[in-house]
């Protein structure tokens, strides 16, 4: 008894110094994507705020479930973090066998940031407009080529839907991150990708690739001209690529509040709004950069994509 007081009484002084050194948020994608782009900026913020430095580590592989796995057997102390996006819902469906039960093996910080999709096709694509794709790749569904970043990326989501909605299986070419994807969707060796802003806005703005819609309800303030999926016909397509930031289960409660608190305040951040802005989203307002708001999106998120993913009948081991 003595001892297990002690050891409460200690856990709780370090609760209240946290942190007193370097925190890890763990990106489980390859540098230079669209969620390492996020944390970056956060993860700088932050690192403000608690007068530590916060260092982004990439463990890249399996649709981000390597990553995930990797934070979720770390020690329960508020020192190694993980920021994910949508496909910590998808997994939990998507992968046969997880080494980590999603709904269970995490503390939740809160929500960071929705970020829009823009469906998007080679420079030299037939189609001028959304209808002219969707008819033109019903009309080539045996060659057109439908690039993503690995199955649970963001990019391979957002392509099953867009075959769903269209009722048309159209090729399918991974690759191993969203890079690569970009890359040969520029060189024209692929037709079209659906990705989020903060990869395609660039390569839109550049005029490199044809951008065909974007997934939000409304018009973007960066892409005004650009229609949404509604507007094209194609309203099932609507969806954003959220995000959020994950401690392994068992973190202190005051640890997690703490990082909450912090989560909040970079979200704020001018440099934070101002770059999200660039990429074409917003900071998550901070009543749902909560643990809370957190854990009751990705409940519900699981539940809304376990039937999308059941139907389409992809699934990896």
């Amino acid at each position: 008894m003595v001892a297990a007081a002690f050891a409460v009484t200690a856990f709780d002084a370090n609760a209240q110094t946290y942190p007193d050194r370097n925190i890890t948020v763990v990106v489980p994608f390859a540098a230079g994507g669209p969620t390492d782009t996020v944390t970056r900026l956060v993860a700088e913020a932050m690192g403000k705020d608690f007068g530590q430095q916060i260092i982004v580590e990439n463990v890249g592989g399996a649709g981000g479930t390597l990553g995930a796995g990797r934070v979720a057997s770390s020690d329960p102390d508020g020192y190694t973090l993980l920021l994910h996006h949508i496909g910590m819902a998808t997994s939990a469906t998507l992968y046969r066998k997880l080494a980590y039960d999603t709904l269970n093996a995490f503390e939740y910080v809160g929500l960071v940031t929705e970020v829009p999709m823009t469906i998007v096709g080679r420079k030299d694509l037939e189609p001028t407009d959304l209808k002219g794709l969707v008819e033109y790749a019903k009309a080539n569904k045996d060659t057109v080529t439908v690039a993503n970043a690995g199955i649970g990326a963001a990019s391979h989501l957002c392509g099953m839907l867009f075959m769903s909605a269209i009722g048309t299986p159209l090729v399918t070419v991974p690759y191993k991150g969203t890079g690569p994807a970009m890359t040969d969707l520029l060189g024209g060796q692929v037709d079209i990708m659906c990705d989020q802003t903060t990869n395609t806005t660039k390569q839109i703005q550049g005029g490199t690739i044809k951008a065909y819609a974007v997934t939000s309800e409304n018009r973007l303030d960066i892409f005004p001209d650009l229609p949404t999926v509604t507007e094209g016909g194609l309203p099932d397509v609507t969806v954003g690529i959220w995000h959020g930031l994950y401690a392994p289960k068992g973190t202190p409660a005051e640890v997690t509040e703490r990082l909450s608190k912090s989560l909040q305040l970079a979200l704020q951040d001018p440099n934070v709004v101002a770059r999200f802005a660039e990429l074409g989203t917003t900071p998550s307002p901070a009543e749902d950069a909560t643990p809370a708001a957190l854990k009751e999106k990705l409940e519900g998120e699981v539940a809304r994509w376990k039937p999308i993913i059941e139907g389409a009948g992809q699934f990896a081991d």
